[in-house]
């Protein structure tokens, strides 16, 4: 119960609900107040159908935390596998795509598999290289509109499509990058780079969550906080990003 809670909380969908049950309670009281006995077999009706209802509002949370649990005390965690100098790879690649202005987006495996994304792409199981990691996403290149997979010390796969996310909250001027980089991290574990070619800026989405505006030190303290940290025990969900940086207003996040 604590770890779905966990998942559960601060996600969009805990605030459908509870402006759902906040809506069924009011007509309850104004049906049972003003004899509306239609409105009261409506309202019936709906708490009848509660269960399925919360089935389609939590289906991304759901599949997370069944993930989650489906990778729980049988997996193999890949925490602690990203050592410095494999850090310092997706850094240096990071910071070098930046400087250059060319988009990129990164996806970094963790204790979920990310096979069936990988699948959308061409797998490619290339030793990790800043040189290899960065050359898949020189414009006019075959694979260089998709996203790469990377896992410890090989890049998997690259052209691969991730998921968009659908949250409604999210900034209407971030581009497909960074919805894909964000629906990517709803559905699994991992932590994704985003390069916007638009203005050179880094983000980091992790959790659902995507964090704008990073410089070469901040994008080192997060990832190293992601990918080397143990999570304590029973927690499927990421550590939350230490110390965000606001927003960049200038980076549009388009693709």
């Amino acid at each position: 119960a604590y770890s779905v809670l966990y998942f559960l909380r601060g996600t969009r969908a805990t605030a459908m609900l509870a402006g759902g049950v906040f809506v069924a309670i009011v007509l309850r009281i104004l049906s049972d107040l003003l004899g509306l006995d239609v409105i009261a077999w409506l309202v019936e009706r709906t708490l009848a159908a509660a269960p399925v209802l919360i089935l389609i509002i939590f289906q991304s949370e759901i599949r997370r935390v069944l993930a989650g649990f489906g990778s729980g005390p049988l997996r193999l965690r890949t925490q602690g596998r990203y050592d410095r100098a494999r850090l310092d790879t997706l850094l240096d690649s990071a910071v070098s795509l930046a400087s250059h202005r060319i988009g990129a987006l990164i996806a970094i495996e963790r204790d979920i598999g990310l096979r069936a994304v990988c699948e959308t792409g061409t797998f490619t199981h290339a030793v990790l290289s800043r040189e290899l990691l960065t050359s898949f996403f020189f414009p006019n290149a075959p694979l260089h509109d998709g996203g790469v997979v990377v896992k410890a010390d090989q890049i998997v796969a690259a052209g691969c499509i991730f998921p968009l996310t659908h949250d409604p909250e999210l900034s209407k001027s971030l581009g497909t990058r960074h919805r894909a980089a964000v629906g990517l991290t709803e559905e699994t574990d991992a932590v994704v780079i985003v390069v916007s070619e638009e203005t050179g800026a880094i983000s980091l989405a992790v959790g659902g969550r995507l964090t704008r505006g990073l410089n070469r030190e901040q994008l080192d303290r997060h990832l190293t906080a992601c990918l080397q940290r143990r999570p304590e025990p029973g927690a499927g969900r990421p550590d939350p990003l230490p110390d965000e940086p606001h927003p960049d207003p200038r980076d549009n996040g388009q693709t």
